[in-house]
């Protein structure tokens, strides 16, 4: 079973209905699974207030896993490497290098170039479909 885990500049990107969107869905279901942190519903959720479409985050994450935040992440995402990874897109990182570890997530999914260098630093495959 293949997973990836999603960050919001590539399911945002679908939601805001940006030319790669078809892409990006397809790239998705090429995985049996998809996953993220809990942090992204927050994220995709002002992000639909933002442009009048507040239904369409829940409609997108029906199908994603989402991973509580706990303590262990947070302090994970305080000191990960690289250290020019934001803070929010650091506990998308510690998240998803925590599922790797575990052999729970195969690839990342993103289209932000400092979480993609993060996921790669720490052996993580990236997948960014156009």
């Amino acid at each position: 079973m293949s997973t990836v885990y999603v960050d919001t500049s590539a399911i945002g990107r679908v939601l805001l209905g940006e030319p790669d969107a078809p892409a990006i869905r397809l790239g998705l279901e090429a995985f049996d699974a998809r996953v993220s942190s809990r942090l992204i519903q927050v994220e995709l959720r002002r992000l639909a207030r933002r442009v009048d479409r507040p239904g369409r985050a829940d409609a997108l994450l029906s199908d994603v896993a989402l991973v509580p935040l706990d303590e262990a992440v947070l302090q994970a995402a305080e000191t990960i490497e690289p250290a020019n990874v934001g803070s929010l897109d650091a506990i998308h990182l510690a998240t998803a290098r925590r599922l790797a570890r575990d052999g729970l997530v195969d690839a990342v999914m993103t289209f932000d170039f400092r979480l993609a260098e993060g996921a790669r630093h720490h052996g993580i495959e990236v997948v960014a479909p156009a």
